[in-house]
């Protein structure tokens, strides 16, 4: 669902006010020209598909939504001077409303601003309406997917050379979590050889105000350090990390709460024994001791962005070239670090994206791969100057990417289509893979496979998917 909130301002109210002069006398006679406007920061309105887990496409139905209103007003949702309902919509008892409205066949994908004009009092609300790519499946005859039902809540998985083992993390549901697993699988027939709980989490206050246990420090991101045979884990909820023995799962060591913020991806430099953890909402990159396990140097990374803040997310790591990539959510950015002297290179901007998440780099060409959710897209970037090589839509909710560099594939999970999109080095599209209903993550072996979890989403109460996907002989 696209949600935004704004009253009009500047720019935005200069074109409303520019559309209202070429219909003046009808928006007078439904309201007196400049009276008093609302004095609230009221009215909210969001869209979402007319079917519960699909993306909004063109041609599709799609939900507006609004609440904040005053009871008995009337709203006229806008797409420049063209209204999207027959009539006005009026608020409810609650002060919200519901329209239901089909897009047409041709609509382009992308964020367009609709306008919610209410009456009595005058305000406008300016709102995003997300319509995703229709990429339809191709090519899938040339690759074979593999797929076991591990556990549910599946989130990422990373691959181990020395054990030939997949490692995924999974946990359910909202704070406190209870139900949380870190698996190990046999790479080659996906069978779950290990499993453990995470142990109990510190208490916590409610938002009742009221104490309550902490549930279990649960396991979201997952990197594999060969080397010292370990698996490191994000602890999400509890902002930190965790390390465990990649021979029976057991603990070796729990960091304190706070280490690192709503920590996401964990990555390992196994030669240098560095393990580095993104810090989400906060411009940093934690980095650790794989050997003495404590907290080694935190990278700060400054945005590009006036008056915003770089939020670290997804990371990939180039052993070849000893750099980390870094996707900011909040600023739309990938910044470079050299992770040589743990510090940061470049901040690169990334044009046409909205909501960057996923990363990864081709050392070969040194191309960056972004994966964008608020825009449904591929960015590639140079990596020598952050110059823009493909923009190529892959599907609604584009979350994770992985460069796999036997096949030289770049392979994007796309949350809200259900799909993994494959591309080649220049961004262009070569299959289309189904992996429905929620394909979360995706990571790589280096050997020509590609390991997805896939989420069940609101289809099933059963457990999630892990797929392998490599190229059919």
């Amino acid at each position: 669902m696209t949600t935004l909130r704004k009253s009009l301002r500047g720019a935005a109210l200069g074109a409303l006010l520019a559309a209202s002069a070429v219909a003046v006398p009808t928006l007078a006679s439904a309201q007196a020209l400049f009276s008093a406007p609302e004095r609230l920061d009221g009215g909210q309105v969001g869209f979402s598909s007319g079917e519960r887990g699909k993306p909004v496409l063109p041609g599709g139905p799609v939900v507006a939504n609004g609440r904040g209103f005053h009871p008995g007003q009337s709203i006229v949702l806008m797409y420049g001077q063209t209204p999207l309902s027959t009539g006005p919509i009026t608020a409810n008892a609650e002060g919200g409303f519901e329209a239901r409205l089909t897009l047409p066949a041709n609509a382009q994908p992308g964020n367009h601003p609709i306008v919610a004009v209410s009456q009595s009092p005058y305000n406008a609300v300016l709102a995003d309406l997300k319509i995703s790519p229709n990429v339809p499946l191709s090519n899938e005859a040339a690759y074979r997917i593999t797929s076991i039902q591990p556990t549910r809540g599946l989130y990422q998985t990373a691959y181990s050379a020395k054990r030939n083992a997949v490692f995924a993390t999974s946990a359910v549901g909202r704070p406190p979590v209870r139900q949380s697993e870190l698996l190990r699988l046999n790479a080659d027939t996906l069978a779950v050889e290990a499993r453990v709980t995470p142990a109990a989490a510190p208490g916590r206050t409610g938002r009742d105000g009221q104490p309550q246990d902490g549930g279990v420090f649960a396991v979201y991101g997952v990197g594999v350090d060969d080397a010292n045979d370990t698996v490191w884990v994000s602890n999400s909820r509890q902002n930190t990390v965790a390390v465990y023995r990649q021979s029976d799962l057991s603990l070796v060591r729990q960091f304190e709460p706070g280490t690192v913020n709503h920590a996401r991806d964990v990555v390992i430099d196994e030669e240098h024994g560095k393990a580095y953890a993104s810090a989400t909402f906060e411009p940093e990159v934690v980095v650790f001791d794989t050997a003495a396990l404590t907290v080694a140097k935190r990278i700060k990374i400054d945005t590009t962005v006036r008056g915003e803040t770089f939020s670290a997310a997804s990371v990939s790591y180039d052993r070849e070239a000893r750099r980390l990539y870094v996707a900011s959510n909040s600023t739309n950015e990938v910044a470079v670090i050299d992770a040589a002297a743990d510090t940061v290179l470049n901040v690169f901007r990334v044009p046409g994206a909205r909501s960057v998440i996923g990363v990864s780099h081709d050392p070969q060409t040194d191309r960056i791969f972004v994966a964008a959710q608020g825009t449904d897209n591929l960015v590639v970037l140079n990596g020598s100057d952050g110059s823009v090589v493909a923009d190529t839509p892959v599907g609604a909710g584009a979350l994770n990417v992985v460069f796999e560099p036997k096949s030289r594939r770049a392979f994007v999970s796309t949350f809200g289509a259900g799909t993994v999109t494959v591309t080649d080095v220049d961004g262009r599209i070569v299959a289309n893979l189904p992996a429905p209903p929620v394909a979360n993550h995706v990571s790589t072996d280096g050997r020509g496979n590609v390991y997805v979890a896939v989420k069940s989403g609101w289809t099933t109460d059963g457990n999630d998917s892990v797929l392998r996907i490599r190229r059919a002989r």
